[in-house]
């Protein structure tokens, strides 16, 4: 199964996952909508290792194991957010230059406490390192505490356009750019490289729908192109939280242990999607051939550990 002959200027979907462990079903069945996504309006489909923070040894090869035994195609190299950093600091530089940053000394404890305040936006950054004197970042910097790089943001709000949301406006703060040890920050890196992949589909879980505001909205600062976004519903274990590790037999060696197979796996995830029926065998092929963006279910999926 090869779709790399596919129009280059057709654009491109990913899936991004970070190397902290083995994806669990939730995290493959968004891997399964971002391909169908893509496959379904002839566009490519890449990986990212978004590898700038936890990195546990042996999880990246598990992880694009578990998507090939899928049925998982991708086109091109992976790439590693790791062995790209000049282009995030040349796209902070660039912002600098355009008098649209300035450092931030503040504790994550002390945004907390300030965030609460009644006039602060929900979730906000309140600006306080924003209107510092050159003395007074001079005497943070030599009490040694570090100093993230903040946007100077010019929009309160921004609104971006989802497949499956419609029309979202969010909360754009002054976001980190980078962060006081000195890695770029996650919504700065995806902007830098979604555009530098010629990426202009994102397919993600809905939990990240608040940041999509943030990183177009960045987009448009740098000049670059805002991709489409579908942001899925999540897998949610019964208690209503989002899936993890711990909520049991949830990756794909755990199925095995159990008797069900990559194939079992992915009807499981394909009659979550009412693409299939119970025990129906399917492949991806088959799913992209009744793949209908509009008919995707709104709801999270609730796994419960049946089959």
């Amino acid at each position: 199964m090869s779709h790399s002959a596919g129009d280059a200027r057709a654009g491109a979907g990913r899936f991004a996952p970070s190397p902290s462990g083995d994806l669990h079903l939730g995290n493959l069945r968004t891997a399964v909508l971002a391909w169908l996504f893509a496959r379904s309006t002839g566009r490519r489909f890449l990986i990212r290792v978004e590898d700038l923070d936890r990195v546990r040894p042996g999880a990246q090869e598990r992880q694009l194991a578990d998507l090939a035994a899928l049925g998982l195609d991708w086109d091109d190299e992976v790439v590693h957010q790791s062995r790209r950093l000049p282009l995030y600091d040349a796209a902070i530089a660039r912002l600098t230059r355009a008098g649209l940053t300035y450092e931030c000394f503040c504790t994550r404890r002390e945004i907390q406490h300030a965030a609460s305040a009644p006039h602060a936006p929900q979730g906000a950054y309140p600006g306080t390192c924003r209107t510092l004197t050159e003395a007074e970042r001079a005497a943070k910097r030599a009490s040694g505490r570090p100093a993230a790089i903040r946007l100077r943001s010019g929009a309160v709000t921004f609104t971006v356009h989802d497949v499956v949301h419609g029309d979202f406006a969010g909360v754009v703060d002054d976001l980190v750019l980078r962060r006081g040890d000195g890695i770029p920050a996650y919504n700065l890196a995806v902007v830098v490289d979604d555009a530098a992949q010629g990426i202009d589909q994102v397919v993600r879980g809905d939990d990240l729908l608040t940041s999509a505001p943030r990183q177009a909205y960045l987009a448009a600062l740098l000049g670059l192109p805002v991709p489409t976004y579908a942001h899925v519903p999540l897998a949610l274990n019964v208690h209503g939280k989002r899936l993890a590790k711990r909520d049991g037999a949830v990756t794909l060696t755990d199925q095995a242990a159990l008797g069900h197979t990559a194939a079992d796996v992915l009807g499981r995830i394909a009659v979550s999607l009412d693409l299939a029926d119970k025990d129906e065998p399917v492949t991806l092929e088959l799913l992209l051939g009744r793949w209908d963006p509009a008919r995707l279910p709104r709801e999270p999926w609730v796994y419960d550990g049946s089959w």
